[in-house]
């Protein structure tokens, strides 16, 4: 059986293309808020179907620095759930001590999602996992370094050995178990949520006209669609003088990416925003994409065009987003066995 959200309360940016294809959203109807309705069920693949146990142990493999080189930092080292499952720097320290190369993306909502990464350059939760475990810039560990480590607790032999018989520790177990929890980590009821089943007093009145602009004239909905706010496409946005310089991958340069449009669920936690963390707050974001931004030579997106707003606007747009924080219990982390 799928876990139903309200029995899945989980903790948890809002980045380039807020207002982006303005001009498509104009030509087509836009969306009202029963298109933002909740699901009611988490997507789990056929082959890993949801298990309570299995994602407990993901969980706590989650929250655990053994899965690091140097046993400094977990998952949840940039991946806060106090911080709508991000890090609230622009770039987090990876093991090197050194800021890495992208802000980091939030993990919430991602049983939704076909691919990952910034890029989406991984096409499941699985494969996302193994970045992150393995970069010599991140966690920089490897997987014979994680079973041997995980062997020796017995709490973690015993629950891999009784979940996965035939298997026990191995790559696919351990990778299995991260994204089985990851899957969810679903953003909780929220006043916005309230407002779609009908209650008018759930937000107020100011967040209601922002988010007539959002759908409308800002055109942000073009792009940040349905339940999640986000249709979890790629574009390429340009580059803004403040905010894009090229990014480097493993074969070097690579311009301007394609870049995936992130839930704007928990957005008012997520600061700050972008793939780079270029900006601290919301209202700088719209500003940035409005044509007061366009004025100051900070935006050259491509394929979109700048919309007018004023500043009681922006106040009612961010207004709007902060409506979309959830109501749900904080996150507590697990308690890690000892060796």
């Amino acid at each position: 059986m799928l876990p139903t959200m309200c029995a899945r309360v989980a903790v948890a940016g809002f980045w380039v293309l807020l207002g982006a294809f303005a001009a498509h959203a104009q030509t087509s109807l836009s969306p009202d808020r029963q298109d933002f309705r909740r699901p009611t069920t988490i997507p789990f693949p056929e082959s890993a179907p949801y298990s309570r146990e299995i994602a407990t142990l993901g969980k706590m493999l989650f929250f655990d620095p053994r899965l690091s080189k140097h046993q400094n930092m977990s998952c949840a080292s940039c991946h806060n759930p106090s911080f709508g499952w991000e890090a609230p720097v622009a770039r987090a320290i990876g093991a090197k001590s050194r800021p890495l190369s992208r802000h980091t993306p939030t993990v919430l909502n991602q049983a939704w999602s076909t691919s990952f990464f910034w890029d989406g350059r991984a096409q499941s939760l699985e494969q996302q996992a193994v970045g992150p475990l393995t970069a010599a810039s991140e966690m920089a560990a490897s997987f014979d370094l994680i079973f041997t480590r995980l062997s020796a607790v017995p709490l973690y032999r015993t629950t891999f050995e009784r979940l996965f018989p035939e298997e026990g520790i191995n790559k696919e177990t351990v990778l299995r178990s991260l994204a089985t929890y990851e899957r969810t980590l679903v953003a909780a009821n929220a006043p916005f949520d309230r407002w779609v089943e009908g209650d008018e007093t759930a937000i107020s009145e100011k967040a209601k006209r922002g988010f007539n602009l959002f759908v409308g004239q800002a055109g942000c909905a073009a792009c940040h669609a349905g339940w999640a706010f986000t249709d979890g496409g790629f574009y390429d946005v340009g580059s803004e003088l403040v905010l894009y310089a090229p990014v480097l991958s493993g074969d070097g340069e690579t311009g301007r990416p394609k870049l995936k449009v992130p839930t704007l669920r928990n957005i008012s936690l997520r600061a700050p925003y972008t793939h780079l963390g270029g900006f601290q707050s919301l209202e700088d974001l719209i500003w940035h994409y409005s044509d007061a931004g366009t004025s100051l030579g900070l935006s050259g997106r491509l394929d979109s065009a700048p919309f007018s707003i004023t500043a009681v606007q922006v106040a009612e747009i961010v207004a709007f987003l902060e409506t979309l924080t959830e109501e749900g219990a904080p996150v507590r982390a697990p308690v890690l066995p000892s060796n």
